[in-house]
């Protein structure tokens, strides 16, 4: 089983903290998974423009490649504008939809405000159900307020919902492996 965690962004670093946190969690409690961390911000993507995948520079073929070969994914984002990054939006083109069907996604955000955990809610959420993946139903949002200078995550119900979510991808990926065709 391999779970896939993309920091789906090219700007600062609490993302990646996010992400890093919950497969840290799932590799200390379930040592079988392997896991692996797409972080976008060390890759140059080219933006989909509907060609063959084989023409696009070598870390796009390279993102396309591991994000197709995972398991189960953990997306995290920042909230900017009340929206997902580019970026993000970009490997979701880049990829084929039926990569993700039957799959499970899990998902963690960060943003400046109190509410932009809605965009979890009404944008992304949406997105894995068109892909017809299995949607965990907990997430991690996390505001400015819950890291330090340093970028640690200093909010102990944050922790604990990172814990929720490692436990719930893998409990649902074993659950619902039956229903995945290949």
């Amino acid at each position: 089983m391999k779970l896939l965690g993309i920091s789906g962004t090219l700007l600062g670093a609490k993302t990646a903290v996010l992400v890093e946190s919950v497969l840290a969690q799932v590799k200390e409690k379930y040592p079988e998974v392997e896991v692996e961390m797409l972080d976008l911000r060390g890759h140059d993507l080219q933006f989909c423009d509907g060609r063959n995948p084989a023409q696009y520079n070598e870390d796009t073929r390279k993102v396309i490649e591991s994000v197709s070969q995972a398991d189960l994914y953990l997306i995290g984002f920042p909230i900017f504008n009340g929206s997902m990054p580019a970026p993000l939006k970009n490997v979701f083109d880049l990829v084929p939809p039926w990569v993700f069907r039957h799959k499970v996604m899990g998902f963690v955000a960060n943003g400046g405000t109190y509410q932009h955990y809605l965009v979890i809610e009404n944008q992304i959420k949406p997105i894995a159900g068109y892909f017809r993946a299995f949607v965990a139903p907990s997430y991690v949002y996390a505001h400015t307020d819950h890291f330090n200078s340093a970028n640690e995550i200093i909010d102990g119900e944050v922790w604990e919902r990172i814990r929720h979510l490692a436990d719930e991808l893998v409990t649902m990926h074993q659950c619902l492996k039956p229903l995945v065709r290949s």
